[in-house]
């Protein structure tokens, strides 16, 4: 096992134990000072094509609006709970656009074919929700848009004379991310990756950008990695929701019940999870559950998840809220080969359960100390095992 390298200056400053546990209120405080001084003043148009406070780029632009809010800006926001409701485009645009526009419904269409690959699935939606927001960009000062569906708002918006162009980078940049999705399937070729079809895309937007969020210290090194300027990059921290709290704990303390090691997230391989069932079943002990929560996209993950519960009745899987199961965990497992930030541990960490993350992930730069977590080299089988087993022996995460 090793440690990352790359940590904040301090573990308590970072998690802000002492304030109410991991991830307390004056560290809150803190994130919240900092995402506010990341965003700009004045008339500004946000758009996601997640549902506002729907999966982690829902929440993702739900802490946006949030720090817009507190700034006193004013907001109009396109996104996927708004779309069905959104204004008819009222003409115009920026030159060449409906050229754009063309390509992006032509690309839609191509991906809801029969037999589309996710990955043209993936890359026909995003594009389709570019240019539907790309329309109706409201008069406003300021854009703040994600990555991988922002390339004709940016454009638009620069026609339009906007002030600024912000890129949301929800994750690493998009070269590590497709060498990371390489990594996994070539270790689990059960499905495969939406990165391939948006590299280029998420390269014009880079060039576009005049300001890039980063909300980890993992994600702003891939950029410098790749030669992107280090003033081009904000700093915007991420906060999982106030409800995730330690509480009463369900599970009892150690020693009783079972040892509830507990995933949370999209069942994918590119998250570790197929490495995650595989390091589990090594570890015998008899009341050991592996708990995952969340589901899957594909037919080969779902053939891999339900054939590892139907050979092990330690390993369930299903949809729902994660707190009961935090609540009721032991240890929380991210091994995710590439991870920008990490909803769901840093969840975990905030109700008070430890976590093995992996290296290539920036939820390793919140674990202040070893009471609260380790983390492990990415995709390493033995490590991850290895580590299952000291947690469940009590030899390591305070024991």
């Amino acid at each position: 096992m090793t440690a990352s390298t790359e940590r904040p200056p301090s573990g308590d400053e970072q998690t802000g134990e002492g304030t109410g546990g991991p991830l307390g209120a004056d560290w809150r405080a803190r994130a919240q000072r900092e995402q506010r001084a990341a965003v700009p003043a004045g008339r500004v148009a946000v758009s996601c094509s997640a549902p506002l406070g729907k999966g982690g780029l829902g929440r993702h632009l739900g802490e946006i609006l949030a720090a817009l809010e507190r700034g006193g800006a004013r907001a109009s926001c396109i996104c996927g709970s708004t779309r069905a409701s959104a204004p008819a485009p009222s003409g115009g645009g920026a030159p060449g656009d409906w050229r754009d526009a063309g390509v992006a419904r032509l690309t839609g269409w191509l991906a809801r074919l029969p037999g589309a690959s996710p990955g043209l699935r993936t890359r026909g939606f995003l594009a389709e929700f570019d240019a539907f927001a790309a329309r109706r960009l409201p008069a406003a000062e300021h854009l703040i848009a994600f990555n991988s569906q922002a390339l004709l708002q940016l454009r638009a918006a620069r026609g339009a004379g906007y002030e600024s162009l912000i890129l949301v980078s929800a994750n690493s940049h998009l070269r590590r991310v497709a060498r990371q999705h390489e990594r996994a399937r070539a270790r689990y070729p059960l499905e495969g990756s939406w990165t391939a079809h948006l590299v280029g895309r998420n390269l014009a937007e880079y060039e576009l950008a005049e300001r890039i969020h980063v909300a980890s210290g993992y994600i702003r090194e891939s950029f410098l990695a790749e030669g992107v300027a280090e003033e081009k990059l904000v700093d915007f921290p991420l906060t999982p929701d106030p409800r995730y709290t330690p509480g009463e704990r369900a599970g009892g303390p150690p020693g009783t019940g079972t040892f509830d090691v507990v995933y949370v997230g999209s069942l994918a391989v590119h998250k570790g999870v197929p490495l995650l069932i595989d390091a589990f079943r090594r570890v015998e002990h008899a009341d050991m559950r592996l708990v995952l929560v969340g589901g899957w996209s594909t037919r080969g993950m779902r053939r891999f998840v339900q054939r590892a519960c139907a050979a092990d009745s330690r390993i369930v899987a299903g949809a729902g809220d994660p707190l009961p199961a935090l609540r009721r965990a032991r240890l929380c497992v991210h091994a995710a080969y590439e991870d920008g930030f990490g909803y769901a541990p840093a969840e975990a960490l905030a109700c008070g359960v430890p976590l093995l993350v992996s290296e290539d992930t920036g939820m390793r730069e919140l674990i202040g100390g070893p009471s609260q977590g380790l983390v492990l080299p990415t995709g390493d089988l033995e490590a991850l095992s290895e580590s299952l087993d000291a947690a469940y022996r009590g030899e390591i995460l305070g024991g």
